[in-house]
């Protein structure tokens, strides 16, 4: 858009702009803001799981067997699709935030201003720039104005930088008081922020301890079920099995892979990321919740993630006759009367009451001057007012005012040490003008009146924060660019400890490297740090085994939030850093993190009980498969029978999951998960094998298989696709009715291991050594054994889940099995008789 404006600067003209874009020299840096929703579905869509599971639906819907396909892939579609939409709706928010944030550019061309979006820029361009204005590329002060830049984003530190005409403008600073122009001699990638951030680009997903500790397992799990699969194809090609049921007996053996523990923890991420949404934080990675509650160590930035970037008014120290009320009269006056603002007055504005006054002379804040004034010539006020750095006026006070025994002296050391911002306020009544005959600002002797104290506004809630993280035994480090003792002042406002140890970004550039990752470790505040040096100091802890959160909202730390084991940005913060960030605390609170800690906490709970849950089914199933082989009879297992384990072990995940209550993650997470499924696993099998052989064997001559059991013979040959009278049709009834039996068996006891993961009452404790106070796990057990009762009552259900016609002696005597099988697992857990004969430590 352009302004009507014309301009003594003349700028580019648009050919010229056009020529250049088309020579590489426009502002692009060649990437999107944030993921595309194609890179989101393809990460969660296509696993190795995943693929896996797609190459056996293929096969079986090739040969007809849909029915088997749904359930052996979709699974895997669930799972991919809710990571999907939890990441996309991340990406969204973000990229709304990045919408609302993204500025405009005043550029002038052929002597006039127009309007463009920064990705119009070209190299050689005229930039106008204003108050407020965020530098979107690299470039040279032209005009003969003196602008004051805001680099905290940039190197950390919140002083204003002043510039001169020549002075380098940085991409990523903001324009605090003056305006000009600037020549941009770096675009796109080649400009400063850009270029900070270059190595940050690339996705990367960072793996959680449980996380790793799953695939670990699920790993193992898929070797050995490779290894039995190459062996039970081998015996069953020998055997001249047809390839409809070859097909079939891989779905069941891929379904030992615990496809659906992958699908729990999604959703246990999705519904954490949506509860802690609800709190203030924006969750951009699906692991970021449970990642948090891992953490060992919470790194820190100090401008702009601490602390507000905003002054607050702390307090007055009235050295003169008059009253603290009456110098706060006086102060109140003065930051109302100046005609330009800065942080400084409008934090004492917010604190001190006062009226705005006509001024007679003025000189405005400047950071070379370090002091502003103002002069009245009024009946009311009058005389010449100053408020500034107490080093640049004590040349302008009496001697006794500013000994080391002075008042003033002695409430300055007093603030300092406290980590405030001290400033002092002095007077002449009798001079009403602020500048020479030569119109250069000068300043008359002045009197004190009063000292007064700013301190750095703290994030909401991030004292009570760091206070949790503290207690949690989560060790707190505040890394910055501005300068330690500062820091370190500011850091015990904020909760941290008196006997803090400091360490300069100088001091580390000198260190030996086993020096530097000594003090990455034992310091807890370091100033005067490079980006690059953050970076260091993250991949330092990195290496010692440490799980690292960084907190950031600049440029310069982006670098240590790419590197960290979680990255926490704030919405206010730059765009490269929420980008990158796992974690964004939406207005810019500290009070998300401590809920999203505890959700994190809940999520491992409820994972560890799915985890016992799938893998005591994945080891049980697995065994019954290898003893029923080595015992001479047919496969045990049918892929409709298999889809039960969504009774079995994904609804009870589910639930256990959601009502889980805080806990922390076990060192020793699988010796425990062997002394919960190995037990469960050889005791159900050793059961569920007898009683696979005997209805076996018992339905050889069963009247079911005879020829005047015509409802009887139509279900089955329906069933097993092979023709009564025919060579194998006995085989085949007998082997479904004995899967049916072991399918009952396994059903109605894994509604038992739930009592065992949270016992209702004492009766059940054996596993566990306390009682739950949740009672709804008890209900949710009840229910399911009640519901599988129906499926084995209900012709149409039980044909569906293969239970073919059992009658009801054959599944009472299952059910005495199932109690039987329950106390036995009570007394091996209670009396630790697998710990005893493996020779664990019980308490391990």
């Amino acid at each position: 858009m352009a302004l009507n404006t014309m301009l003594p600067l003349q700028g580019l003209t648009e050919q010229e702009a056009r020529t250049r874009r088309q020579r590489g020299e426009g502002n692009d840096t060649g990437g999107a803001p944030s993921r595309t929703y194609w890179d989101i579905a393809r990460a969660n869509l296509f696993t190795l799981f995943n693929n896996i599971l797609f190459t056996i639906g293929v096969a079986l819907i090739a040969l007809g067997r849909t029915n088997d396909a749904l359930t052996s892939v979709g699974l895997g579609l669930i799972n991919a699709m809710i990571s999907t939409v939890q990441e996309i709706r991340a990406k969204r928010q973000l990229d709304q935030i990045a919408l609302v944030n993204r500025p405009t550019t005043i550029v002038v061309r052929e002597g006039r201003e127009h309007v463009i979006a920064p990705t119009d820029l070209v190299k050689g361009d005229v930039v106008k720039v204003s108050a407020g204005d965020q530098i979107v590329v690299d470039g040279v002060l032209l005009s003969d104005s003196v602008l004051e830049m805001d680099e905290s984003l940039l190197t950390g530190e919140p002083d204003l930088v002043r510039k001169q005409p020549g002075d380098p403008l940085f991409s990523g600073s903001f324009c605090v008081t003056g305006a000009g122009y600037f020549e941009a001699e770096k675009v796109g990638a080649a400009s400063f922020a850009n270029q900070l951030t270059a190595t940050a680009r690339s996705f990367k997903v960072t793996v959680t301890p449980l996380q790793k500790q799953i695939n670990f397992v699920v790993r193992l799990v898929m070797l050995v079920v490779v290894v039995i699969s190459i062996i039970i194809f081998v015996a069953s090609l020998l055997e001249g099995l047809s390839t409809v049921r070859l097909v079939q007996i891989a779905a069941v053996l891929s379904g030992q892979v615990p496809y659906g523990l992958f699908l729990m923890i999604v959703v246990a991420y999705a519904l954490g990321a949506s509860t802690i949404a609800k709190q203030g934080a924006l969750v951009q990675q699906t692991n970021a919740v449970e990642s948090l509650s891992n953490i060992d160590v919470l790194c820190m930035d100090k401008t702009g993630t601490l602390t507000a970037n905003r002054l607050a008014f702390n307090d007055l120290y009235s050295l003169g006759e008059l009253d603290a009320v009456g110098v706060r009269a006086q102060l109140g006056d003065v930051v109302r009367s100046v005609t330009v603002s800065n942080a400084t007055s409008s934090a004492i504005m917010a604190g001190v009451e006062g009226q705005q006054l006509p001024i007679s002379d003025e000189v405005p804040f400047a950071s070379a001057r370090k002091w502003s004034a103002v002069a009245f010539d009024l009946p009311e006020r009058r005389g010449v007012y100053v408020l500034g750095a107490i080093e640049m006026l004590t040349p302008y006070l009496p001697a006794a005012a500013v000994a080391p025994d002075s008042p003033l002296a002695q409430q300055t050391r007093a603030w300092s040490a406290q980590g405030l911002r001290v400033l002092l306020f002095a007077y002449n009544p009798t001079v009403t003008s602020l500048h020479n005959t030569q119109e250069q600002p000068q300043l008359p002797p002045l009197t004190p009146l009063a000292v007064v104290s700013l301190c750095d506004e703290l994030r909401p809630q991030a004292r009570e924060t760091i206070d949790a993280f503290r207690q949690l035994g989560v060790q707190l480090k505040v890394i910055s660019g501005d300068n330690p003792s500062t820091v370190a002042a500011l850091a015990r406002q904020a909760g941290f400890p008196a006997d803090i140890r400091l360490v300069s970004g100088p001091e580390l550039a000198e260190m030996t490297p086993a020096e530097f990752d000594q003090s990455a470790a034992e310091a807890t505040i370091f100033g005067r740090i490079t980006p690059e040096q953050k970076d260091m100091l993250v991949d330092a802890m990195l290496r010692q085994g440490l799980r690292v959160a960084m907190m950031g909202d600049g440029v310069n730390d982006v670098l240590a939030l790419k590197k960290a084991s979680l990255g926490i940005a704030m919405q206010s913060g730059s765009t490269a850093a929420r980008n990158v960030a796992d974690m964004i605390l939406l207005n810019d609170s500290f009070a998300a993190l401590r809920p999203a800690f505890q959700e994190g906490r809940r999520i491992i709970g409820g994972m560890s009980n799915a985890l016992f849950l799938f893998l005591a089914r994945v080891a049980t199933t697995t065994l019954i498969i290898i003893a029923v082989t080595m015992v001479g009879l047919d496969f045990p297992f049918d892929p409709a029978q298999v889809a039960l384990t969504t009774f079995t072990v994904g609804v009870p995940s589910f639930f256990l999951t959601l009502w889980a209550r805080p806990q922390r993650l076990p060192k020793n997470l699988l010796s425990s998960i062997a002394r919960f499924v190995f037990p469960v696993a050889i005791v159900t099998m050793l059961m569920a094998v007898a009683i696979y052989v005997l209805d076996y064997n018992g339905l050889q001559d069963s009247p079911l298989t005879q020829e005047d059991a015509t409802w009887a013979r139509e279900l089955f040959e329906s069933y097993t696709g092979v023709a009564f009278g025919s060579t194998g049709y006995t085989n085949a009834v007998a082997t479904v009715l004995a899967q049916g039996s072991l399918s009952i068996f396994i059903s109605w006891t894994s509604c038992l291991l739930i009592l065992f993961l949270e016992p209702p009452s004492r009766f059940f404790l054996g596993w566990r050594k306390e009682v739950s106070p949740d009672k709804r796990p008890a209900w949710l057990a009840l229910g399911l054994f009640l519901l599988f009762w129906v499926i084995w009552s209900y012709d149409p259900l039980g044909n569906y889940f293969g239970i073919l016609e059992k009658p009801f002696i054959i599944s009472g005597q299952i059910m005495l099995a199932v109690f039987a099988w329950f106390f036995v697992m009570r007394t091996i857990w209670r009396a630790h008789l697998f710990e005893r004969f493996l020779g664990f430590d019980k308490t391990e």
